[in-house]
């Protein structure tokens, strides 16, 4: 990555890492199902948007004591490291649960999406809690 994009990555990891951008992104992973069940090309470009604009809104957060900072922080040196680790696996059964709750929203099928969103949701939670391992065992030896 070049420089000025290392730059920007850095910029949007550091407001992301504000515990209000991580926590309303990780509560708005219903709304990606909403325009998909109402088949809505302007509910998606709504949620499209926010989703876009959500880890930026927020100002960098004073300090790391949040564990949702430490969870985005953690993941921006992890990403950083491209490490193969359970994390992985554990953000790809993440990934699948979504696709299962996307499609289940196209088929209208609400009891498989709820489960499916449950189970994305929960695997994030899951994922973060590996990633707060990571940033606190890593320290700031980068």
């Amino acid at each position: 990555m070049t420089s000025s994009g290392s730059h920007f990555k850095r910029w949007v990891f550091a407001r992301h890492s504000h515990p209000w951008s991580a926590w309303t992104r990780w509560a708005s992973t219903p709304l990606v199902l909403l325009p998909v069940w109402n088949r809505s090309t302007r509910q998606g470009v709504v949620v499209a948007a926010w989703l876009a604009l959500n880890p930026v809104l927020f100002p960098p957060p004073r300090d790391d004591s949040a564990y949702a900072t430490r969870a985005v922080l953690g993941e921006e040196r992890w990403l950083e490291e491209r490490r193969v680790s359970g994390a992985l696996a554990i953000d790809c059964l993440a990934g699948a649960a979504l696709l299962i709750a996307i499609d289940s929203a196209r088929r209208h099928r609400p009891w498989q999406m709820t489960v499916a969103t449950i189970g994305t949701m929960s695997a994030v939670l899951w994922y973060w809690r590996e990633m707060v391992r990571f940033y606190e065992t890593r320290g700031d030896d980068q």
